[in-house]
């Protein structure tokens, strides 16, 4: 079910080494969060797939097979750092791009055509890069690195430079991508997104892979035990039953209680807070990716 796998890649630039036997599984059509802290070796990762560079050592399967550079065809690979050419009209340098992608030129201009009209930018067909704005010639890019629907693609900060209302707009699209076939892997510092898009990730620091594994999976791995819940007190003063670990309590103006508890057993849980008043609601604070991100990088680098 796996479409990449990567097994034990090392890379070493002088005496440092930047990818230290890594290994993952990415599962076909799933999004696969890459992350990590600047210079936790993402970049390379994602340069050694692209066949820019190559390991000192380790294997690369695409679909079950060694990678090779005959792969490229189907790899479509968004950098952080955009490059196209500012004085070439937009819709003449997309049909350059998508040639090089492998399309003719009357089916990379149809392709086009459509992507323009679904991302409003069809007016600027006939305009010079340099007159986008800089969220406008990363919708181009964008494209550019779809429109040959390759089966892998390679996202590295998408939404870098989007207002919220654009960024919305990608994640959709690239929803849309994986529902129709595509294997994502998705690099980026935005933890948000991470929950919102990815099914598994894996966290690297100094070129070691330090967690993997779905997103619920991790979230469940480091839940801290901690509730919050909104009761309707039985009577004016609150009366909190003895043992209960009460971290904070805020009264709100309807007069409802708002509680946050640590509790090991959430039936026991429950059955304690009935006796408090009514329940309004109930519900687990799991922690966010951004919190295991920063706590397990601090770990990390402390060793």
């Amino acid at each position: 079910m796996n479409y990449l796998e990567i097994r034990n890649v090392n890379k070493t630039y002088g005496d440092k080494q930047v990818l230290n036997d890594i290994s993952i599984d990415v599962p076909r059509q799933s999004i696969y969060g890459l992350l990590g802290p600047n210079g936790a070796g993402k970049t390379t990762l994602i340069r050694i797939l692209n066949q820019i560079t190559m390991p000192d050592s380790g294997q690369i399967f695409l679909d079950g097979k060694p990678l090779s550079p005959n792969d490229i065809a189907n790899i479509g690979y968004l950098p952080e750092e955009r490059g196209l050419y500012k004085k070439m009209k937009v819709g003449e340098q997309a049909i350059y791009l998508a040639q090089l992608k492998g399309l003719d030129a009357r089916e990379a201009e149809r392709r086009l055509r459509h992507w323009f009209i679904k991302f409003e930018i069809q007016n600027w067909w006939d305009k010079k890069v340099e007159e986008l704005s800089k969220g406008m010639q990363q919708k181009v890019q964008f494209i550019v690195t779809v429109i040959h629907e390759p089966k892998l693609l390679i996202f590295d900060e998408p939404f870098s430079g989007f207002d919220p209302i654009n960024v919305n707009l990608l994640k959709n699209e690239i929803l849309e991508l994986r529902d129709k076939g595509a294997t994502i892997l998705f690099s980026t510092h935005n933890m948000s997104s991470v929950e919102e898009l990815c099914d598994n990730i894996m966290l690297i620091n100094h070129g070691q892979k330090i967690l993997e594994g779905g997103v619920y999976d991790i979230k469940q791995q480091y839940r801290s035990h901690k509730y919050e819940v909104v009761i309707r007190p039985s009577q004016s003063e609150l009366e909190i039953p003895q043992g209960l670990t009460i971290l904070a309590t805020e009264k709100d103006a309807n007069g409802e209680m708002h509680i946050t508890v640590e509790s090991m057993h959430a039936n026991e849980l429950i059955s304690d807070i009935i006796k408090m008043g009514e329940i309004v609601s109930f519900k687990e604070v799991l922690p966010s990716m951004n919190d295991i991100f920063i706590n397990l990088i601090s770990s990390s680098n402390q060793r």
